[in-house]
């Protein structure tokens, strides 16, 4: 599945209304406490993967919202991701 075929599913669910940056901090603070009772109380693998899923599937919806093109938000966090990653490695 792409990211705009994940985005138009999400539209579909949830409608053409955009959320504000703070009831995404809000919703995403939501699925973050998901996530950390799962850490807390033992991990169910269904669980773990409906939580995991929603924050992508979130994302990708909440920058759509702010005006952001998904595609270039994924891009962007993956070149830093291998910059964060090069630095961490070790030189022989």
């Amino acid at each position: 599945m792409t990211i705009q075929e994940l985005l138009l599913q999400s539209r579909n669910i949830w409608g053409d209304k955009k959320m504000t940056l703070n009831e995404i901090v809000v919703a995403m603070g939501v699925v973050y406490g998901d996530l950390c009772r799962q850490a807390r109380d033992g991990v169910e693998d269904d669980e773990l993967k409906k939580e995991l899923g929603n924050m992508i599937v979130s994302s990708i919806r909440w920058c759509d919202d702010l005006g952001l093109d998904p595609n270039e938000c994924i891009e962007k966090a993956l070149a830093a991701q291998k910059k964060f990653a090069r630095g961490k490695q070790k030189t022989p």
